[in-house]
């Protein structure tokens, strides 16, 4: 299932104002919570959220996050991916009340007592997550990339870093910090000693971005393609790349694939949800939807 290697193409979107309507509903209230309206609850089977780098000195973010949190409870949702940078930055698992994360670590055990099935795929800042989290939360950790069936439509999903294979220092630092013995290293220091290099190193990473052409950190064509091709699917999920959109990828054979492109939450909530075989990307006040059977 080889990819060509023209440019993708975003689907087209359309903005939600008081008059529009949601596919196949009524039209909602611009104050709906993230794109599912108060006169509307539906069942919503899956939902995948990414980039929310949580942090307790944001209190913005900690509300858009308290809310669609309640949201998902009330609209019935049965499974949540979280696909990598769930926090701002994480520096192992004894270190949530240190940093302030332990109320998070709550919301997400109230879903899963709630019975949302909840998984998680690090990121490139909460990439020493790991079972004692999992265990007070009721997530559970996903390898990379990981591929979902869901009612018969196979989706192929990741975080996204490491399709981004042009920005070479960046590859050559996730290859670092995901090894065992950096982990165990790094782990082995005291948790101020952590907090000190974290800071250090997301102050280099952020001067380091500032001098960075945008098209070497987005992802490359050819890692898309071959992931795809590796998988055997048609449609991709991923975050990282702060780039909300849904792109189309001609096939050779002159079938289409999609990539799904998670939003971060600077702006609000950005998230798709898969409903009966419908995938719709919500990010700040428009949405885009794709039929996966077609």
């Amino acid at each position: 299932m080889a990819v060509r290697g023209s440019p993708v193409v975003p689907v087209a979107s359309h903005l939600l104002d008081s008059s529009d309507t949601l596919p196949g509903g009524p039209s909602h209230d611009t104050d709906a919570i993230y794109g599912y309206p108060h006169s509307l609850p539906k069942p919503v089977t899956t939902v995948f959220i990414s980039d929310l780098h949580l942090t307790p000195d944001n209190p913005g973010l900690i509300g858009h996050f308290e809310r669609f949190f309640e949201n998902l409870l009330s609209n019935d949702t049965k499974r949540l991916f979280i696909l990598g940078d769930l926090f701002e930055y994480w520096l192992g698992d004894d270190s949530s009340g240190y940093l302030g994360q332990d109320t998070f670590e709550q919301q997400l055990k109230r879903a899963s007592d709630a019975g949302i099935d909840t998984s998680l795929i690090h990121g490139n800042r909460d990439f020493l997550l790991g079972q004692a989290f999992c265990t007070r939360t009721g997530c559970k950790l996903l390898a990379e990339p990981y591929l979902l069936d869901e009612g018969g439509h196979r989706i192929l999903l990741l975080h996204g870093d490491s399709l981004c294979t042009e920005d070479i220092e960046h590859q050559r630092f996730r290859n670092m910090v995901r090894s065992s013995e950096w982990q165990k290293s790094f782990l082995e220091r005291s948790i101020v000693d952590r907090n000190q290099l974290a800071l250090q190193v997301r102050y280099r990473s952020e001067q380091g971005k500032s001098l960075k052409p945008m098209d070497i950190m987005d992802v490359n064509d050819q890692a898309v393609a071959h992931e795809l091709d590796k998988a055997a699917v048609r449609t991709m999920i991923h975050g990282h790349t702060h780039r909300p959109d849904i792109h189309r990828i001609l096939h050779s054979d002159g079938s289409v694939a999609f990539r799904v492109v998670l939003g971060d939450w600077s702006q609000g909530p950005s998230y798709a949800e898969l409903t009966t075989g419908h995938l719709t990307l919500y990010h700040a006040d428009s949405y885009q939807e794709i039929n996966l059977g077609q």
